[in-house]
C-alpha cells in the first residue's frame, strides 16, 4: 500500500504542522554514519588467502535471528564482506542513494575490470546475484555483461539489465529521469513548499528522487561446486555500464527437476517449452483436459510464453521446480481499457472474480512467473497471481517482475501461500484485499518490493483470522515490510523484516486507506526487525520499527505485541502517531508490549505522537540514543500532562545515553516532547 492515496495526498502535500519544535537536522546529517550490522570489511585484493565469506541472514549473523523468518534453501553472502578490488559503498540509510536500498545498507561498486569474489559456504550449483547498473540517459534501462569465474576459471557470462529498475519522481513514479514534477500541487520536503503555489517556483534537481535501483538474476552453473570453492563476479572491461554494484550472492544446491507422471502434460496440447511461440491457449486446453479427467496439469522444464491471464478454478498445476519451469510474458497494451480500469494485461494465474463466485481448489506449485512490468499503473491487473482463490494453495513459486506478486480480491477464504520467493515487484509482494479470511502466508521470502511486502487491507470487508508467519522480508523500497489496515483476529508471528527504505517501516498497524476498523485481537509475536525505524520524508521525522497510525479511525482493538526484537533502529523502536489534522479526533489505545527486546535506537524506544495509552512489561532496551519515551501526545501540552499515558507493568530494564529507558519520572504521562532529537548511531546488535 503506497504512502499516498487520493484521500491522503492533500494531507501529505501540506505536511503536518508542529507547534513546539523546529527541524534540528537534515536527513543526511541525521542518517550519516549510522551503525550497520555486523559483517567485516571487504578484503583487499592480494595478500594472504582470505577468510571464508560470512553467511548472513538479512545481513545479520544467523544466530541473532534463529527461529525467525523463512527457512530458505540458499545461503546469503554480502558483497561488502567478500574479497574485492572494487569500492565498498555505504553504510548509508539516506533515501534515494544506492547503499540505502542494499541489503545491510552497504554494497560493492565495481568499475569495468574490477571484481568481487565469494567463497562458497556449502555445495551449490545455482546462484542469485543482486545487483544494480545505471539507467539509460533518457530512461528505459540498459543491459550489460557480468563475468562469472569459478575457482579462477571463466565459467559463464550473465546479462544484467536495468530495464526493470530506476523509477523517479512522485507517486506513482516515472521511468523518465528528466520528467518534471508529477504533482506540482503536492508539498515536497526538498523545498518545504507546494511548488505550484510558491513564487518564484522552486527548481528541483533532476533526476528527482531516483529509487528502485536493484534487480536480481538467477543462473544455474551446470555443475555442483563444493564448500570452499570461489565464485568471482567481474565487470568486464568492455561493459557499457560505467559501474556495476553487487549487493549480495545467494548460492543454492538445486535438486533434479520434478516429474509428474500421472498428469496432463501441456506439451501434449501444443505448449512450446522454448518460449518462441505463445503457449497460453495450449495451457488452457491442458487445464480443460485435466478437469475432465480429474488429473493435475504438468509444466515440464522449459520457458512458456504467456501474454495474458490464465484463469484457474478447481485445478492443480505443477511445474518441474521454479529453477526449471518458467512461465514468461510480455506486458500487452489493451485496445480499450478493461472494466476494472486495466490498460495492460500480462502473464498471470487468476482466479475468477469474487463477484462471479470466485475460484476454489486451485493448487499452484513448482514454477516461476517472469513478468514484464516496468511502470506502476495501479488500475492494471498485471500481477503474477490474482483474483479470488478459496480453499487453495500456492507453494514453491518464484515470482519476478510483475506489479504485485499475489494480489487477492475477496471475499475469499482458506488460501495457503507457502515457500515462495517474491522479488523485484513494482508494488506489493502480497496483499489480502477485502474480506480474505482464515488464510496463511508462511515461509515466503520477499525482496525488493515497490510497496508493502506483505499486507492485509480490510477495505469494505474485514480480513479476519489470517496469519503471516515465518516470512523473511528484505528491502521494501516504499512503504512497509508487513502492514495491516484494519481487520479482526489476525496474527503476525515469527517474521524477519529488514531494511525498509522510506515512507514506512518494518511492521505497520494503520487505520487508513478507508479500511474497516481493527476489532477483536491482533497478535504481533516473536518478530525480528533490523535497520528499521526509518526517516519519514513527508513529515521529516523518524518512525518506529513498529508503528501505529490513526488517520481514519481510532485504533482500539486488543493489540498484543509479545516477544518481538527490534534491532539497530535508525530512529525509534516503537511509534504511535495520529496525523495532525485529526490528532484531537482519533486515539490509539489498548496496545500492550511484553517480553520485547530493543537493541539500539538512533533516538527513543517509544515515540508517542497521539492521544491514547500503552502498557509495557519486560521490555528490555540497550544502546538507546535519546530519552527512552518521547511523549508529545496530541501536541496540546496540557498542564495535566500528555494525552498519551504509559503503564509500567514491571520488568522494563536497560536504557542508554539518558539513563533508564522507562524511568519513574516519565510515568504515566510526562511531556518529554522533542520533535526531532539528535540521532545517536547505535552499535551493531549482538547476542543478548
Amino acid at each position: 500500500m503506497s504512502w499516498y492515496s487520493a484521500r491522503t495526498a492533500a494531507v501529505c502535500r501540506r505536511g503536518p504542522r508542529r507547534r513546539s519544535v523546529r527541524l534540528a537536522a537534515t536527513l543526511t546529517a541525521a542518517a550519516a554514519g549510522l551503525s550497520l550490522a555486523v559483517v567485516p570489511p571487504a578484503l583487499a585484493a592480494g595478500g594472504p588467502t582470505p577468510a571464508p565469506t560470512p553467511v548472513t541472514r538479512a545481513a545479520l549473523a544467523p544466530s541473532l535471528v534463529e527461529g525467525r523468518g523463512a527457512d530458505v534453501p540458499f545461503a546469503e553472502q554480502e558483497a561488502e564482506s567478500a574479497r574485492t578490488d572494487g569500492t565498498v559503498i555505504g553504510p548509508d540509510r539516506t533515501a534515494y542513494a544506492l547503499p540505502s536500498e542494499a541489503s545491510g545498507r552497504s554494497a560493492v561498486k565495481l568499475k569495468p575490470g574490477q571484481y568481487v569474489e565469494f567463497t562458497l559456504p556449502r555445495a551449490a550449483n545455482a546462484l542469485t546475484v543482486r545487483y544494480s547498473i545505471p539507467d539509460a540517459e533518457r530512461g528505459g534501462g540498459i543491459t550489460a555483461p557480468l563475468g562469472i569465474a569459478v575457482n579462477g576459471k571463466r565459467h559463464a557470462q550473465m546479462t544484467l539489465t536495468s530495464q526493470y529498475a530506476w523509477l523517479y519522481n512522485q507517486y506513482p513514479f516515472s521511468n523518465d529521469p528528466q520528467a518534471d514534477l508529477l504533482h506540482p500541487d503536492w508539498w515536497i520536503t526538498e523545498c518545504g513548499c507546494v511548488p505550484s503555489a510558491t513564487t518564484p517556483a522552486p527548481a528541483v534537481d533532476k533526476p528527482f528522487r531516483p529509487s528502485h535501483f536493484y534487480d536480481e538474476r538467477r543462473v544455474k552453473l551446470g555443475s555442483t561446486y563444493r564448500a570452499g570453492d570461489t565464485v568471482r563476479l567481474t565487470a568486464p572491461l568492455g561493459t557499457k555500464a560505467a559501474w556495476t554494484v553487487i549487493d549480495l550472492l545467494d548460492s543454492e544446491l538445486v535438486g533434479a527437476p520434478h516429474v509428474e507422471t500421472r498428469a496432463v502434460n501441456v506439451l501434449a496440447h501444443g505448449a512450446d517449452p522454448t518460449g518462441r511461440r505463445d503457449s497460453a491457449d495450449a495451457i488452457d486446453k491442458a487445464i480443460a483436459a485435466a478437469k475432465r479427467r480429474h488429473l493435475k496439469v504438468y509444466l515440464p522444464p522449459g520457458t512458456y510464453q504467456v501474454d495474458r491471464h490464465i484463469i484457474v478454478d478447481d485445478v492443480t498445476i505443477v511445474g518441474a521446480g521454479n529453477w526449471y519451469t518458467t512461465v514468461k510474458g510480455h506486458q500487452v497494451t489493451l485496445d480499450t481499457p478493461a472494466p476494472d480500469g486495466s490498460v495492460h494485461t500480462g502473464v498471470g494465474f487468476y482466479g475468477k472474480d469474487a463477484a462471479d463466485g470466485g475460484s476454489h481448489d486451485v493448487h499452484l506449485s513448482g514454477f516461476a512467473v517472469e513478468g514484464d512490468v516496468r511502470e506502476r499503473i495501479d488500475t492494471d491487473q498485471v500481477n503474477a497471481i490474482g483474483g479470488a482463490l478459496s480453499d487453495s494453495t500456492i507453494d514453491g513459486l518464484y515470482l519476478h517482475h510483475t506489479k504485485v506478486g499475489l494480489w487477492f480480491d475477496g471475499p475469499m477464504k482458506n488460501v495457503r501461500v507457502t515457500r515462495n520467493v517474491i522479488a523485484d515487484q513494482i508494488a506489493d509482494g502480497l496483499n489480502f484485499h477485502t474480506g480474505v479470511t482464515d488464510s496463511l502466508v508462511s515461509q515466503n521470502f520477499v525482496r525488493n518490493t515497490g510497496d508493502d511486502a506483505l499486507a492485509m487491507w480490510s477495505e469494505k470487508r474485514q480480513d479476519a483470522r489470517n496469519t503471516f508467519s515465518r516470512n523473511t522480508v528484505q528491502t521494501p523500497v516504499l512503504a512497509n515490510g508487513i502492514a495491516l489496515y484494519g481487520g479482526t483476529d489476525n496474527k503476525v508471528t515469527g517474521n524477519l523484516i529488514a531494511d525498509p527504505v522510506r515512507e514506512g517501516s518494518a511492521i505497520h498497524v494503520g487505520s487508513r486507506f478507508g479500511a474497516e476498523p481493527f476489532t477483536g485481537r491482533l497478535g504481533i509475536t516473536d518478530n525480528t526487525t533490523v535497520r528499521a525505524g526509518t526517516y519519514e520524508l513527508n513529515w521529516r521525522i523518524g518512525l518506529g520499527a513498529i508503528w501505529f497510525y490513526a488517520l481514519d479511525k481510532d485504533i482500539d482493538a486488543d493489540i498484543q505485541v509479545t516477544g518481538d526484537h527490534y534491532l539497530d533502529n535508525t530512529y525509534n523502536a516503537i511509534m504511535l502517531v495520529s496525523d495532525y489534522p485529526v490528532k484531537d479526533k482519533y486515539a490509539i489505545t489498548n496496545v500492550h508490549f511484553k517480553d520485547v527486546k530493543v537493541d539500539g535506537t538512533g533516538t527513543s524506544v517509544l515515540s508517542a505522537r497521539a492521544a491514547g495509552s500503552a502498557s509495557f512489561e519486560n521490555v528490555d532496551a540497550r544502546n538507546v540514543g535519546a530519552v527512552g519515551i518521547n511523549n508529545c501526545g496530541s501536541f496540546n501540552f496540557p498542564a495535566t500532562g500528555s494525552e498519551f499515558s504509559v503503564e509500567d507493568r514491571g520488568g522494563n530494564d536497560g536504557g542508554g545515553t539518558t539513563g533508564p529507558w522507562l524511568a519513574a519520572w516519565e510515568l504515566p504521562s510526562t511531556i518529554t516532547c522533542d520533535d526531532r532529537p539528535p540521532v545517536v548511531p547505535p552499535p551493531a546488535p549482538g547476542r543478548w
